[in-house]
């Protein structure tokens, strides 16, 4: 991404990634097609918005003209000038945010191939879950949508309010297949318990230890993706069978109390990393797979794997 918005010899390239006739289509779809001629038709304000997104924090207006610039370049604009800043705000205003989710949908594919780097391990496509947060503008609306989260320090609450992401992402392009949005007051695990319906066989499905838990895993598992979490620290795994590869099978379950709830069987991978000078380094990391998961090589494969692609914040946004 360019530094800033003047570097850039204007943002026709989105018309690439979103051609005018699929964003034409999904405006009538939406009921946001134009009755009437307008100087901001709906078209021009979707791949606006899209450049505001992708260009932030650039104010309005530098990213409108270098948004027709290259809009213009591709004979997709006539003879037109920039708009006021107040006839922005309107324009976004009557678009709305469906626009935008549908788009969204209709876009979000895999863009690896099996020559892509991470993307693939033993024919499976290696995709994650995660979730991340960020600051919204300091408005009364944004506060009422999204909420703010403590401060830390025990009494206050953040200068910001914050919306909070969970995705679904392609670890070899980084590509975003899915993605649910809330309040920051909402969990990550309640967002990703929607994603199962982007998911599918011959995916490989790798997650953190927070996301571990009977409820999300039956859904994932359901989808016919395999799958590979992290363990948290504090979980229990006592060993039902022990397999020569150095892996075992074991239970999870919804409660503590046995009589309430069927366990559901797992295969726990249990590694160590080294550190740079070749020595183990301190605690070791347990990874869970369903107990049907594909023989030969398991724990080295698949732990390799998690070495290197397991997913954090940081790592995938």
């Amino acid at each position: 991404m360019a530094a800033s918005v003047s570097e850039l010899s204007g943002l026709g390239l989105l018309t690439w990634v979103y051609p005018p006739g699929l964003v034409d289509r999904v405006v009538a779809a939406c009921g946001c097609a134009e009755q009437r001629k307008r100087l901001l038709p709906a078209r021009l304000v979707v791949y606006f918005v899209l450049g505001l997104a992708l260009f932030s924090p650039a104010p309005y207006l530098e990213v409108m003209r270098h948004l027709v610039e290259g809009l213009r370049s591709q004979g997709l604009l006539g003879a037109w000038h920039v708009p006021a800043k107040s006839s922005l705000f309107r324009a976004r205003q009557r678009l709305g945010s469906e626009p935008l989710r549908v788009l969204f949908a209709t876009t979000a594919k895999p863009m690896a191939t099996e020559a892509t780097p991470g993307a693939f391990w033993r024919g499976l496509r290696l995709l994650a879950v995660d979730g991340t947060c960020w600051d919204v503008a300091d408005t009364a609306a944004n506060e009422a949508a999204f909420d703010r989260p403590g401060s830390g320090r025990g009494t206050g609450r953040s200068a910001f309010p914050q919306v909070r992401m969970a995705a679904l992402v392609e670890l070899g392009s980084h590509a975003v297949l899915d993605a649910e949005l809330a309040g920051c007051r909402t969990g990550e695990v309640t967002l990703v318990a929607r994603l199962p319906r982007s998911l599918g066989p011959g995916q490989l499905v790798l997650a953190d230890r927070e996301f571990l838990g009977v409820p999300l895993w039956q859904a994932f598992t359901a989808t016919g993706a395999d799958l590979l979490w992290r363990v948290p620290a504090n979980r229990v795994l006592p060993v039902t069978r022990q397999f020569c590869d150095g892996s075992w099978l074991s239970q999870i379950r919804a409660s503590s109390d046995p009589a309430r709830n069927e366990p559901i069987v797992v295969r726990v991978l249990a590694y160590r990393l080294k550190d740079q000078l070749g020595e183990d380094a301190a605690g070791g990391y347990r990874l869970v797979t369903p107990a049907g998961c594909r023989p030969g090589g398991v724990r080295a494969g698949l732990s390799c794997v998690a070495r290197n692609d397991l997913p954090s914040p940081q790592w995938i946004w």
